[in-house]
């Protein structure tokens, strides 16, 4: 047995885990009808494979259909739902991983728009501002039938031959009448504590009751919502003792915060920048003072911090879920002693953000996560015929390419004109907030180094020194320069951007930021400008601000601009620029009306994306086999079929991230994968 503290099994009741790891409950969107089809169990196997000890689906699967799906929830209150979670168990327990799920009521954490169009329920009419429904006070015909709700969905949980169950009690129905921010009832569920948490003990009892005394029960559960209005440490923690009290539950995750906005919801789940593992010390002050078995997850991004709570006993499992989102196979890799390979979370908090905007997880640089269907985790397969393959760039489309091809077994070599890899991740870590970012990088070439890439810094690739490589396959991945010039007139009257990011310019005290991008280098120009001191306006023709941003990333940009008085102007369009002495005039009109501004300032900076660095691509489409092409249709199926349009072509070409287009670095990166795992 290993002495690793990660490694050693845990015991609740009759129920084994074979090591301290889990994931907590999140809901990636993979749902398909409510259900966990093959997309989502798949994400999940593939942890099971990795070597996690505990995966806890759903984030939370709704009991009842009045608790409509807001982040692609699963649909626990169907029959429907058991067989595809006994397929989901069976293939997990197959690796030896247990696998429990998170059953919630939303209450006031969704919306009535869609689904079955019922109201929205809570203990009182408390508006969630995250979610902005206004929700219907429960009557006590909704108490009853929820608490029969869980009951039922509890039963087809063991039914599906899961491990356990752990319910959600942290910004949803159950946790509403706890909280006085929530709770302004008068009737037997208002007022006192005791009042309070009458509703929940119901629930947990009728749960028990309907699974039997053998079945692990768990509660994820605010502790302490950390504002004035809510639930002190002190109430948490009599909460707790009241909870275990019953002999009805056989764990505790502790959670610390209020998620009823953005801002407050960072605090629980931070961001990039962020204090990581902020919560470990209150969550083993429960541990300590109840005695009882303590989960916790929050942003432990790494191995060192996971094994010191569990070493130190702060912890009996330790939540680790962003970070097996970029790795699924953490736990494998410190068994191998590869702990130096596993893949970072960088922190960027892309995965969530696409969650909370609709859309479903995605790791910003493992593009596999979610589609372990088609894409691998790790190159396993050698390629059957060794090549000369060809980069250009060492940006992060140039470096997984690299990557890729060279785990693939061919010989590859990189030209990068700047003296250092990175690309457009250079101007991003120049924020000492975003600097984890670098992990992207450093990962990728301590892989390209181990399987003897080639690299040739300060060497802008030309035509010639690429041919006499003698290659088969060349990848331009030379990235985008900023596309500034877009104004009617006066485009030279402007700097990007990355001139701000770079400090190539110095910065005046008067500033507009026009950005119809929408995206993070607009934001980190206006964070270095309004950090200067300047008087900052940002201009966009959005209806609302910085739409490539998701909720949780947007809170930090928020709170800076908000303390610095910069002015945020929606709606508008810079038409063009003009001299006026030594001022610049912004002439500002919209989408909406003919109404034209004349702004004065001292410098306009523009943000509109970047334009293809492709010059060199199209100097050697020519002489390519396949002049450029890519089959869409096998390259969609995870299988890239080779397209040979030139019979006197000399390599085959391909480009990828934004020498393509301008988009992000998660698009980049699957670009890459996706085109050199089959090479």
């Amino acid at each position: 047995m290993s002495n690793d503290p990660l490694l050693i099994p845990y015991k609740i009741k009759n129920l084994e885990i074979k090591n301290r790891i889990m994931t907590s409950a999140h809901e990636p969107s993979y749902a398909e009808d409510g259900f966990p089809k093959e997309r989502y169990r798949s994400y999940h196997v593939e942890r099971a494979k990795g070597g996690l000890g505990l995966t806890m689906t759903a984030g939370s699967a709704v009991v009842s259909p009045d608790s409509p799906s807001t982040f692609g929830n699963l649909h626990a209150y169907k029959d429907e739902i058991i067989p595809w979670l006994k397929q989901l168990t069976a293939e997990c327990h197959d690796y030896g991983s247990k696998v429990m799920i998170q059953i919630t009521h939303l209450g006031r954490r969704t919306n009535w728009n869609h689904s079955d169009w019922l109201p929205i329920l809570s203990a009182s009419q408390t508006r969630e501002p995250a979610h902005r429904a206004f929700p219907k006070e429960a009557e006590d015909w909704d108490i009853n039938r929820i608490k029969k709700n869980y009951a039922e969905a509890a039963s087809r949980m063991k039914e599906a031959n899961m491990d356990g169950i752990e319910i959600e009690a942290y910004g949803h129905f159950l946790d509403s009448f706890w909280s006085p921010a929530t709770n302004k009832r008068n009737d037997e569920y208002g007022g006192s504590l005791d009042n309070r948490i009458r509703f929940s003990l119901n629930v947990i009892e009728a749960i028990r009751k309907a699974v039997g005394k053998d079945f692990i029960i768990g509660v994820r559960m605010v502790a302490d919502e950390d504002w004035d209005k809510g639930l002190s440490k002190e109430d948490g923690l009599w909460i707790a003792n009241k909870l275990i009290s019953t002999n009805n539950i056989d764990f505790l995750n502790i959670i610390r915060g209020h998620i009823d906005t953005d801002a407050s919801l960072t605090k629980v789940i931070p961001t990039q920048g962020m204090r990581s593992s902020p919560h470990l010390d209150f969550a083993t002050e429960i541990k300590i003072k109840t005695k009882f078995p303590v989960f916790h997850a929050s942003k432990i991004n790494d191995v060192a911090t996971a094994r010191y709570a569990v070493r130190e006993g702060k912890l009996d499992m330790v939540g680790m879920t962003r970070a097996h989102i970029a790795d699924p196979h953490i736990v494998k890799k410190i068994i191998n002693g590869m702990e130096d390979n596993i893949r970072p979370c960088v922190g960027a908090t892309y995965c969530l953000d696409r969650i909370y905007e609709g859309h479903e997880a995605l790791c910003i640089h493992n593009p596999a996560t979610g589609r372990e269907r088609f894409i691998p985790h790790e190159i396993s397969i050698q390629a059957n015929h060794k090549k000369n393959i060809v980069i250009v760039g060492a940006g992060p489309s140039g470096l997984e390419a690299a990557k890729i091809s060279s785990e693939r077994g061919h010989r590859v070599v990189v030209f990068e004109a700047s003296n250092i890899p990175g690309g457009q991740l250079n101007l991003i870590t120049r924020s000492k907030r975003r600097r984890d970012m670098v992990g992207i990088i450093d990962w990728r070439i301590k892989a390209c180094k181990k399987h003897n890439v080639k690299f040739y810094f300060d060497t802008l690739a030309t035509k010639e020194i690429i041919l006499n490589e003698n290659p088969d396959i060349v990848i331009i991945a030379t990235g985008g320069l900023p596309n500034k010039d877009i104004l009617e007139e006066g485009n030279e009257l402007s700097c990007s951007a990355w001139d701000i990011i770079s400090g190539t310019i110095n910065i005046e005290d008067d500033v507009i930021l026009f950005d119809d991008n929408g995206a993070y280098p607009g934001l980190q120009a206006a964070e270095i400008i309004s950090n200067k001191g300047s008087t900052l306006e940002i201009i966009t023709p959005e209806r609302f601000f910085s739409p490539e941003i998701g909720g949780l990333n947007h809170v930090i940009y928020a709170k800076q601009f908000i303390d610095k008085d910069v002015t945020i102007t929606i709606n508008k369009r810079l038409k063009s620029i003009k001299k006026d002495g030594n001022r610049l005039s912004a002439i500002v009109g919209s989408d909406y009306s003919n109404k034209i501004e004349n702004k004065k300032t001292s410098q306009i900076v523009v943000e509109h994306g970047t334009i293809p660095n492709a010059e060199l691509y199209f100097e050697l489409k020519n002489e390519s086999k396949n002049l450029g092409s890519i089959d869409y249709t096998s390259l969609i199926k995870g299988k890239l079929n080779e397209i040979v349009l030139n019979n006197e072509g000399k390599y085959f070409l391909y480009r990828v991230g934004d020498a393509v287009s301008s988009r992000n670095i998660h698009a980049s990166i699957y670009d890459s994968l996706r085109l050199c795992k089959d090479l």
